[in-house]
């Protein structure tokens, strides 16, 4: 019977444990969104998880949405990753780039000049984002990628994923959930396009099954993951039936040979419809799964021995915990974590939370 503890493969990734680090936006790259070395020191201290997820990372300048994100688009963000990989590699554990264009999801303020806000259909998602030049501001406005450009943005998850390599990471995961571009395609309320693109659901999940299968023909698909959240209304994300999007798109990758699906449930979420999102994603998927949201140490371990999910990944545990495997294991107190520094700039609140002893 498999144990959290116990070694899992999901596609090529080989993992010492089941327990896997999710990925969580910290905001300490650098403006131009290089990685800095605080955040190969905090990788590295979070090492022994099975699986690190890492923060997502933007694959074009127009993909950036938030400040101090990091990019996979220069030469010197790979070389501050390759920092990143090197230390969680020498620290024995094993490290994927999750991918994340963030659409119509952003502001101008924190992004480089000359950019835009690119999506689906061109409808401005309502809510407030954080700008480090003039704090709370509305979601900037949006323009509809038109058809001949969408074979070009299919191609920067492509470059990304070339990039990801060559700065080291073991795999790279596709960001389709939080109201980021592949959930806006997927999704009726922001997809309102009437080409091949939009309208009916094969034709609304056909750009995200056509951006996994260009990041899987870099280097193999069983590198690639892909994340989903089916009826998060996150980022004002609307579908009129999420379960039959969702059952499609993941029936149309299901024999892609792709390394895992990391699956959000909505037991957190509020005003979250009433879907079981690690039973649809188990029945339409049926490959290798990761599961996420709010899973307490027993309940991780009940949904891995009952075969529920091959591994179970922790977002806000990991930041006050970098050993959360070793106190999962010693059944020590886990610590609580600084929210007001969540997002904050330097190492306070990132780097020095203390292990055990």
């Amino acid at each position: 019977m498999p144990d959290l503890f116990s070694p899992t493969k999901l596609g090529r990734l080989e993992l010492a444990n089941r327990v896997v680090m999710a990925p969580m936006t910290r905001s300490r790259a650098t403006n131009d969104g290089t990685p800095t070395d605080a955040m190969a020191d905090y990788y590295r201290q979070r090492a022994s998880a099975g699986l690190i997820v890492t923060e997502g990372i933007y694959p074009s300048e127009d993909g950036k949405g938030y400040c101090r994100t990091p990019g996979l688009v220069s030469a010197e963000h790979v070389a501050g990753w390759k920092k990143v990989t090197d230390a969680v590699h020498e620290a024995g554990g094993k490290i994927v780039a999750q991918i994340m264009h963030c659409g119509r999801v952003g502001h101008l303020d924190n992004k480089q000049p000359g950019t835009e806000l690119v999506s689906p259909s061109g409808i401005r998602a309502r809510g407030d984002m954080f700008t480090d030049t003039a704090g709370m501001q509305p979601i900037s406005e949006t323009r509809a990628l038109a058809r001949d450009e969408i074979p070009g943005v299919i191609a920067e998850f492509a470059r990304a994923t070339e990039l990801a390599y060559d700065a080291g990471f073991d795999g790279v995961e596709a960001h389709g959930a939080s109201g980021y571009l592949l959930a806006q395609f997927l999704s009726t309320g922001s997809n309102q396009r009437d080409d091949e693109y939009g309208g009916s659901v094969e034709n609304r999940i056909r750009f995200a099954v056509e951006t996994l299968a260009a990041m899987a023909g870099v280097d193999g698909p069983d590198r690639v993951g892909f994340r989903i959240c089916p009826g998060n209304p996150f980022n004002d994300l609307f579908d009129d039936d999420p379960v039959e999007t969702f059952r499609a798109f993941l029936g149309a990758v299901r024999d892609q040979g792709l390394a895992y699906c990391h699956v959000i449930r909505l037991n957190s979420i509020p005003n979250a419809p009433d879907i079981d999102n690690v039973a649809l994603a188990n029945e339409a998927f049926g490959g290798p799964l990761i599961a996420n949201d709010s899973y307490d140490l027993a309940e991780a371990k009940q949904a891995v021995a009952e075969g529920m999910a091959d591994a179970i990944s922790f977002g806000r545990p990991y930041i006050g915990n970098p050993d959360l495997v070793e106190r999962f294991e010693a059944g020590a107190e886990l610590s609580r974590f600084n929210p007001k520094q969540l997002y904050s700039e330097g190492r306070e609140g990132y780097t020095d939370y203390p292990a055990l002893g």
